[in-house]
């Protein structure tokens, strides 16, 4: 590691010496989604956009690239950095029934997903591959269907297991006609993720593949309990998602928050990862000018990094749902000035 020594001298002649290490951090990645997994190239022209997020069932045939989606091959051969979300969530598959082909000569059948998730009251609840399942080996055939393709794709990416854990089970969760509450949810998708993790590590992948776990951050004990140390140490990022939905919001506390849990909460393996933004964004609703909200995310970003903890070194801005750019221009105009900003270049 580079090193700089300083010596300082009073007037008497008395000297002193000292030696600090140092690092030159690399660029912040600024990074993208568009609603609907649509094709984001026209809004990166003209922009330091260097990241991208993807979402992707695992009931889908056609996870990568995704269905004529050869725009992403593009923009991956092209340098830009892919967070692929991989769902158990079901979505993308003609039917919810148990799905059979062949991968690489294999024959595989997988039943139809056992679990229920997201269950808040008055809503339709989700389907899931659930977590015995997977734990069973009864979705491997999901995995290596998304392998296959993926080892084709060209490029690496960084594969997160779920969009949201603690979204998933904050109303508890249901599979094979069982209910577990949060807890026992967080308990059993730790060993489901450590499974799928050690699945793809145990064959051969893409070099520069990473892996990370999804988390909205929003809950200290959910959080706490989906990052052990056992599972961190499968992981090469942290990652949480954070969105400004309250005129109080600030950049600087919202980015702050669920890093400061880690900070307080987690071992010294999770904290040696970087952190993955893979949403973050600002609800119009309560910020009409969304984009005077955007412009103070690169001083925040920057002000935590040279803050003690884990580095945050990638931001990917949500335009879909509550971080909708409206109007659309005057958003985007405004990301791509954060993103020609420090910490960014």
């Amino acid at each position: 590691m580079p090193q700089v020594t300083v010596t300082v001298r009073d007037r008497a002649g008395h000297a002193a010496t000292a030696t600090a290490d140092y690092r030159i951090a690399p660029p912040v990645l600024g990074g993208y989604y568009l609603a609907g997994n649509a094709d984001p190239t026209a809004d990166l022209a003209g922009g330091n956009f260097r990241s991208l997020t993807q979402y992707r069932s695992f009931a889908d045939g056609y996870v990568l690239p995704g269905y004529n989606n050869t725009w992403l091959t593009v923009l991956g051969r092209d340098g830009v950095a892919v967070n692929l979300v991989l769902e158990l969530k079901h979505y993308g598959a003609a039917g919810i029934g148990p799905q059979s082909f062949t991968v690489d000569g294999t024959g595989y059948t997988v039943p139809a997903p056992a679990m229920t998730i997201q269950q808040r009251p008055g809503t339709t609840w989700p389907r899931a591959y659930g977590y015995g399942q997977v734990l069973a080996g009864l979705c491997d055939g999901l995995f290596a269907r998304t392998l296959a393709q993926y080892r084709g794709l060209g490029f690496p990416v960084n594969i997160q297991l779920a969009s949201e854990l603690d979204t998933d089970h904050e109303f508890g969760t249901t599979e094979a006609g069982v209910a577990y509450d949060w807890a026992q949810s967080d308990a059993r998708a730790v060993q489901a993720m450590t499974y799928i993790v050690n699945w793809f590590k145990a064959r051969p992948l893409p070099a520069g593949t990473t892996f990370s776990i999804g988390s909205g951050g929003f809950d200290r004990a959910a959080w706490q309990r989906t990052h052990p140390e056992a599972l961190m140490a499968r992981l090469d990022f942290l990652q949480w998602n954070v969105y400004a939905t309250d005129p109080s919001h600030t950049a600087l506390a919202r980015f702050r928050r669920t890093r400061d849990w880690a900070v307080a909460d987690l071992g010294p393996v999770a904290l040696s990862r970087p952190v993955l933004i893979a949403e973050w964004g600002v609800r119009v609703a309560e910020f009409p000018d969304q984009a005077a909200w955007i412009a103070t995310v690169p001083a925040a970003i920057a002000r935590l990094n040279g803050e003690r903890g884990p580095r945050i070194v990638r931001t990917n801005y949500f335009n879909s749902s509550w971080g909708t750019l409206n109007p659309k221009a005057r958003g985007l105009a405004a990301l791509r000035a954060a993103y020609a900003t420090k910490p960014y270049v």
